[in-house]
């Protein structure tokens, strides 16, 4: 089992396995949050946090919130909302340990305009 923690330890999350790629997307909100997602089914991911440890935000086309913790701060994961297909969500693969994130390939992807994968330009590989 693999545990993503955020930096105060509130918000943790486990997985049986650990990501074969992540993702840098370059929308408005995760270019600034610096993260790069590990998608899992929900039914894939076990949440160790206490009730009310992070909080969710909500924008733009209200599909997803992105969870932080209420303590440190630290982005943590995302959950489908809505109509969205609840099938997947996504972990902050920062909050992973480092050499799991390191042994991953790195996906870059356009959700600021075209919505597709962006090719490679010397950044796709280990992270």
């Amino acid at each position: 089992m693999i545990e993503a923690s955020c930096h105060c330890g509130a918000v943790r999350l486990r997985v049986a396995s650990a990501p074969v790629t992540v993702t840098d997307c370059n929308c408005s909100l995760c270019r600034r949050m610096g993260t790069l997602w590990a998608y899992y089914p929900q039914s894939e991911v076990e949440f160790l946090e206490a009730p009310d440890a992070s909080f969710g935000y909500v924008q733009g086309d209200r599909s997803l919130a992105t969870h932080s913790c209420r303590t440190c701060g630290c982005t943590a994961y995302w959950v489908p909302i809505g109509e969205t297909p609840k099938d997947r969500m996504g972990i902050n693969a920062r909050l992973f340990p480092p050499e799991i994130v390191k042994a991953a390939t790195l996906l870059r992807f356009d959700g600021a305009d075209s919505w597709d994968l962006l090719p490679d330009e010397g950044t796709a590989g280990p992270v």
